[in-house]
């Protein structure tokens, strides 16, 4: 059915006490990558708590003044080469809304107006670093939809200050685990520049067609089934979803009469690297790198699964070493694919954002949700509860793909469904 939500005017918050103004903290090597671009996450909570706009909001005022840095600005040349964080204690924006229906009764809900926009394609340096909305249902439970750029925090960042908003909305005077932002206090290494720079420049490709978001429900069974083909160890679940997702939309997106089956594919695969680097327990900047697989589109399209999982696993294992190095792993002989023919592929799955809790449990759905992507994209979101399927929130592909895109991935299933 279709739903009305009501939403009041948006109020700045800011910290409940007084906070730290005036530091500046630079941005690292890692946070670069992100070019201030806004990204959406989208929590749904079935239980309902007592005001969930009030109790939320009450929260958040708490949480700034631990993580007095997301009441600040970035400061720098412009939007795409901020060289720092302005501790202004300026604060962040919140909306509250109703819904006029049931939680239930919202389908899709992810196709629901449950989030706070930037006003433009980038975060400007002026705008908040962190919008959020929380808004009501019917039924009693409750979606919150926060908003940041992506520069202040990566999704690990993110989860941890939720779980922070969600500790202090139930009564904790404190966050259980302290914040480390700075860049000085983080001990993470600086990468070569040049990885920085290529990140950027693909990031800095701007011209997009608006592409459908898709909601995709993969079965469990189909990533049990190619976890059993690859044999004990040599597969995880995100690796299963990976080989699923590359082959699927590789297959759908081949021209009419294409001759050219040894056209690249360019797979992305986003890593957080905390453990890895010795990053400060607490810290919720950005700490991600990138591996890219890459791969003739005939491969990809009609290898065994197995052989598709061994490839991604392989572009996986070079990560660590990439880090001294001044390339991000590209075969050299090889000139960039063609835009369409990139894919990047990341995971929500415990980052934490499914232990976040305001008081009445913990969410029953977590959704990826951007309003401009900077390129195509699918995000691995964690399982509903209740539910024998893992979702993803898909931006890759075109409107005249998208249909052949989800028959691929039903056709997959029922094929391998006869081999397991």
């Amino acid at each position: 059915m279709s739903v009305a939500v009501t939403k009041s005017s948006p109020v700045v918050v800011v910290g409940a006490s007084q906070t730290p103004t005036g530091g500046i903290i630079g941005l690292s090597t890692f946070d670069m990558f992100s070019a201030s671009a806004p990204t959406t996450l989208i929590l749904v909570f079935e239980q309902p708590i007592d005001d969930p706009v009030g109790t939320i909001k009450k929260a958040l005022s708490q949480a700034l003044v631990h993580y007095h840095p997301m009441a600040g600005r970035l400061a720098g040349a412009d939007e795409l080469e901020p060289t720092h964080i302005v501790c202004t204690g300026e604060g962040v924006s919140f909306v509250g809304a109703s819904a006029s229906c049931a939680l239930d009764d919202a389908v899709p809900l992810h196709l629901v107006d449950l989030s706070v926009r930037y006003p433009a394609k980038y975060c400007r340096l002026d705008d908040p670093l962190l919008l959020m909305q929380v808004t009501r249902f019917t039924c009693g439970g409750f979606v919150v939809g926060v908003t940041w750029n992506h520069i202040m925090a990566d999704g690990a960042g993110m989860a941890q200050f939720l779980q922070a908003l969600g500790e202090l909305a139930r009564g904790m005077p404190v966050p259980s685990v302290a914040p480390v932002r700075s860049e000085a206090d983080s001990s993470l290494p600086r990468l070569p520049q040049p990885m920085v720079a290529e990140v950027r420049s693909y990031m800095r490709v701007r011209k997009e067609e608006l592409l459908p978001l898709l909601d995709l429900a993969i079965p469990t069974s189909l990533v049990h089934c190619i976890k059993a083909k690859c044999g004990a160890g040599n597969c995880t679940m995100y690796d299963a979803i990976i080989a699923v997702l590359w082959r699927c939309r590789t297959r759908a997106v081949i021209p009419d009469g294409d001759e050219n089956p040894n056209a690249l594919m360019l797979l992305v695969i986003p890593r957080n690297v905390r453990e890895l680097v010795g990053a400060k327990k607490g810290y919720y900047g950005n700490c991600v790198i990138f591996q890219l697989a890459l791969a003739t589109r005939d491969t990809v399209a009609t290898c065994d699964i197995k052989d598709l999982v061994k490839l991604i696993r392989i572009a996986k294992e070079k990560m660590p070493g990439i880090l001294g190095n001044t390339r991000d792993g590209r075969d050299e002989q090889h000139a960039p694919p063609e835009r369409y023919n990139t894919l990047t592929i990341s995971s929500l799955m415990n980052l934490g954002h499914e232990a976040v809790d305001f008081g009445s449990g913990t969410p029953s759905r977590i959704m990826w949700k951007n309003e401009q992507p900077s390129g195509m994209a699918c995000v691995v979101c964690p399982p509903c509860k209740g539910k024998d399927t893992i979702n993803v929130m898909s931006l890759c592909v075109r409107l005249e793909h998208s249909d052949a895109f989800l028959r691929e991935v039903a056709a997959l299933t029922l094929e391998l469904s006869h081999d397991c």
